[in-house]
């Protein structure tokens, strides 16, 4: 069982910069084969919190490429989603190119200024704030957010798997409420998390958008396709400004047929649970702390986390690192048996060396 971090340890980096630039993030295989020119191949990429065995995919009809996407399939798309995720209803949702390309779009439904964002987190919350000119603010809990007009939180939080209660949560949205305030709740890894936890059925309340990626637990994040959960109103005005075709017509299509897959979908959930524990295990055995995480990543502590990160890497194993928490690596969930036993080995060579 993973434990929780304490938020009074993070020290999170002065927004006030740089939040104009995209921001470094894991999964960049390419970065990682110029930092280990010598590694072997093929690259382990550990580094993200993406299922490593992604949804199968059929072939689709031509007219999923050669034809513009349509209307009625995305409508179907978006009331399947918002059933899935817990949202009373189809007009509650949108669909979108991936979550990534809502955060600025709903970070300007408010008017300019003061930002919340919970350290730690990912990282384009406070890109996406500053983006529509709110003045950011990072806090280490709930209680320290005062008048904000905007909040961006993880639930689980990325990266050492915090997970809020949905009493706080609403009397957080509660609070915003009067001044007008907007809780936005990225639930990108909710959907290997406790469904209880979800805010998604809670949207009708008016001031609460909650985002779900379809990416990373169905394994599919070129796939490019998210969702935003909100009051009709908020629905209809992100509808409007993503503008028509937004979302391809082959991630309609996989993206219904995938939803509408219980039975792999619990299969999943037990499988990634399953996997999670046997990452908990071996990173222990390895010597490392586990301090948060969810089942689709781990968050582990180590005095030697610089010297295991490059270690890691010559064995051709990518994991992420955190420059502001420098004792800190985030590991995904390898693929297969192979990835796993090349994981172990490079770990306890590490381990004998320290």
């Amino acid at each position: 069982m993973a434990k929780s971090v304490s938020a009074a340890n993070i020290v999170p980096s002065d927004p006030s910069t740089g939040w104009n630039e995209p921001l470094p993030h894991g999964g960049d295989l390419a970065a990682g084969r110029r930092s280990f020119p010598d590694a072997p191949e093929p690259f382990i990429d550990l580094s993200t919190g993406i299922n490593p065995n992604p949804y199968p995919l059929s072939r689709l009809p031509v007219d999923a490429f050669a034809r513009l996407p349509d209307a009625d399939k995305l409508a179907r798309l978006t009331a399947m989603a918002a059933q899935i995720y817990g949202a009373s209803s189809g007009i509650h949702a949108v669909a979108a190119p991936g979550t990534q390309i809502l955060l600025p779009l709903v970070a300007a439904l408010v008017r300019p200024g003061r930002a919340a964002v919970l350290a730690p987190s990912y990282g384009e919350f406070a890109r996406a704030a500053n983006l529509a000119g709110h003045e950011i603010t990072m806090v280490r809990d709930l209680a320290a957010i005062r008048a904000a007009r905007l909040v961006f939180l993880g639930n689980p939080n990325n990266p050492d798997g915090r997970l809020f209660s949905r009493n706080d949560l609403m009397s957080l949205a509660g609070n915003l409420s009067t001044h007008d305030g907007l809780l936005v709740v990225d639930e990108a890894f909710m959907d290997a998390a406790p469904a209880a936890k979800s805010l998604a059925g809670e949207v009708s309340v008016g001031n609460i958008v909650v985002l779900r990626s379809f990416g990373k637990f169905f394994g599919l994040a070129g796939l490019r396709l998210g969702f935003a959960l909100a009051a009709p109103e908020i629905a209809t005005r992100l509808a409007a400004t993503l503008g028509p075709w937004a979302v391809s017509g082959p991630a309609l299509a996989i993206g219904a047929k995938a939803l509408a897959d219980a039975a792999w979908i619990k299969r999943t959930r037990s499988r990634l649970a399953k996997s999670a524990a046997k990452l908990d295990d071996l990173l222990t055995d390895s010597g490392l702390d586990i301090v948060g995480g969810t089942n689709l990543f781990r968050l582990a502590r180590t005095d030697a986390a610089t010297e295991l990160f490059h270690h890691l890497g010559r064995a051709g194993i990518l994991v992420r690192r955190f420059t502001e928490q420098p004792q800190w690596l985030r590991f995904g969930l390898p693929a297969n048996e192979k990835a796993w036993r090349r994981l172990q080995i490079a770990l306890a060579a590490s381990k004998k060396s320290r």
